[in-house]
């Protein structure tokens, strides 16, 4: 390497007179020359700085985290994968299992049911295209991954008492038959303890309760007052007001369990 280096010093005095004699034989230029001439320089420069230059579009990199904005496309594909082969609009009972299986989640998990919620799906154990894509158009999500992000938010809407007041209430229209007005007593019993296992000290000893009852049936008007009991009434049953306009159904649990549980 420093033969190089040797090499090149001692023949740059020698080009570098060479280069002088050649421009002293060139035809001077004349001012006016030369400012345009350093014009027109100027101007290309500028034209190849210019960010709309085709040349420069090609040389741009694109976003590595592309993926990470929603696609509509994406959303409905991601539907596809757990379609019912006979009805490409509708997820069924075995595709619900897998998108569970995928999610890492229990269908029981009460983030699930804000799930549909959130798509207002008419019947459990069945998602359409139209409600599927109105919840995660809403969320932004269009794959498991981001899904299982938006889970803690979904979990964070428990905490607000109105929505969970009307989760409450979809959830009565949202496991029923739809051929029925009230709903059965062994699906009422499972849908409690996915909404109310961490919210009411008294639930085992309700569903106690309604399990040696001649009740088979649950109504709408039952539902919504079993959410508001259960957050009034303490366990000590102190503060139950017998002229209150409870369903009869909840005074009777209170006589059950005064003379089965004091």
């Amino acid at each position: 390497m420093s033969w190089l280096f040797q090499q090149a010093q001692h023949r740059l005095p020698i080009e570098l007179d060479l280069l002088t004699i050649e421009e002293s034989r060139l035809p001077r230029m004349s001012r006016r020359s030369k400012r345009h001439s350093g014009e027109g320089q100027a101007s290309g420069s500028k034209r190849r700085k210019d960010p709309s230059s085709p040349a420069l579009w090609s040389m741009r990199k694109l976003p590595k985290d592309s993926d990470t904005s929603f696609s509509q496309q994406r959303c409905t594909e991601w539907f596809r994968q757990y379609a019912d082969p006979e009805n490409v609009g509708m997820i069924g009972p075995e595709g619900m299992e897998r998108f569970c299986q995928d999610l890492g989640a229990n269908p029981e998990n009460v983030v699930m049911l804000v799930l549909a919620w959130k798509m207002n799906a008419q019947r459990m154990g069945y998602f359409s295209l139209e409600e599927w894509t109105r919840a995660m158009t809403d969320l932004q999500c269009d794959s498991v991954v981001k899904l299982k992000e938006k889970f803690p938010e979904l979990q964070a809407c428990l905490s607000d008492p109105d929505v969970f007041k009307s989760l409450h209430r979809f959830a009565f229209d949202f496991a029923k038959n739809k051929e029925q007005r009230c709903l059965d007593l062994e699906t009422a019993n499972a849908m409690l303890f996915v909404l109310l296992d961490k919210q009411w000290p008294d639930l085992q000893v309700f569903v106690q309760f309604l399990q040696q009852s001649t009740y088979h049936v649950l109504n709408r008007d039952q539902w919504f007052n079993i959410l508001e009991f259960s957050r009034t009434v303490q366990p000590d049953l102190s503060n139950y007001d017998t002229e209150g306009a409870w369903p009869v159904m909840l005074d009777e649990f209170v006589e059950w369990k005064q003379k089965n549980c004091s």
